[in-house]
């Protein structure tokens, strides 16, 4: 699943290539899991709208809708054909402003395309623009979602912002382990598995170990560590460890610098001990027997 670095990353991509466009019309596939707002919401809230922005909150793309001002352009000849959930008139909505929600899930990817381009198998939404280009939602697996919102907030600390007093306070008197506890999105968003491990290696600190039990000076390493990691990983364009690439389709190049995360069994880059992977809560967790305490 895309974590913060490559959701940053596709967000960047993603303004600077479609900031300004207008959407002139939605086409949305059949298949349902996709959607967690009603077809007919996205559709109304998205036509006719141009996009103020593309920003990146938590695991999540957000687009800034503003009232576009022009007419809608007419359609081209045999259009996409709508869904019939497309086709259910939805009220008009008065706030100006909205925002147009994607959530990656394990495979989800946002193209910007040629209208002429070739369909990829797996499209789910298709938003021509007004420049004769498209925005398309491809997703395999269908763990992705889409959603509109009026006002749109995540939960929990933005990890590159937080303070060290509030991390603090996130972790402090924490019965779960500090792996989880860095994977509760309701505690940090965005932060995922790969960027767990390394922080916590950097920190010289155990996934298993319970949040409660690290003191002041060990969560003020971690605090740096996570931003330090995140960070380096945004300026090499994420991790492609699966099928991940950016919004260019270009894979990123952070994976070449893990120093636990999918090396089980190999030498440490700091004391040669074997990288060790366990399980924590379901998920995969590595790190290094002797620099982490």
């Amino acid at each position: 699943m895309p974590e913060l670095p490559e959701v940053e990353t596709i967000a960047r991509g993603l303004a600077s290539r479609v900031t300004g466009d207008v959407i002139e019309s939605v086409w949305l596939g059949s298949k349902p899991e996709p959607l967690k707002s009603a077809a007919s919401e996205i559709v109304a809230t998205l036509e006719s709208r141009r996009i103020a922005g593309v920003r990146r909150v938590g695991k999540h793309i957000v687009f800034d809708l503003e009232n576009a001002g022009v007419a809608r352009a007419p359609s081209p000849a045999k259009p996409r054909q709508k869904s019939s959930k497309t086709r259910a008139v939805a009220p008009e909505l008065s706030s100006n402003s909205a925002q147009w929600i994607v959530h990656l899930g394990m495979t989800g990817r946002m193209l910007v395309c040629q209208s002429d381009a070739a369909t990829e198998k797996h499209t789910h939404a298709v938003a021509r623009l007004t420049s004769g280009r498209e925005l398309r939602f491809v997703d395999p697996r269908r763990f992705g979602r889409l959603s509109v919102a009026h006002g749109f907030e995540a939960a929990g600390s933005e990890p590159l912002e937080v303070d060290l007093h509030v991390f603090v306070g996130l972790f402090r008197g924490r019965k779960t382990t500090i792996k989880s506890a860095l994977l509760n999105q309701k505690l940090l968003r965005g932060v995922g598995n790969i960027y767990a491990d390394e922080s916590l290696f950097r920190a010289g600190i155990r996934p298993r170990r319970r949040a409660a039990s690290l003191t002041r000076k060990e969560l003020s390493r971690l605090h740096v560590t996570v931003r330090e990691v995140l960070k380096e990983a945004i300026a090499l364009g994420g991790s492609s460890v699966s099928d991940y690439v950016d919004a260019d389709g270009e894979e990123g190049f952070f994976q070449l610098q893990h120093r636990v995360y999918g090396r089980e069994e190999e030498p440490c880059l700091v004391c040669k001990t074997l990288i060790k992977r366990v399980v924590i809560a379901g998920r995969s967790s590595h790190y290094c027997p002797r620099c982490q305490k």
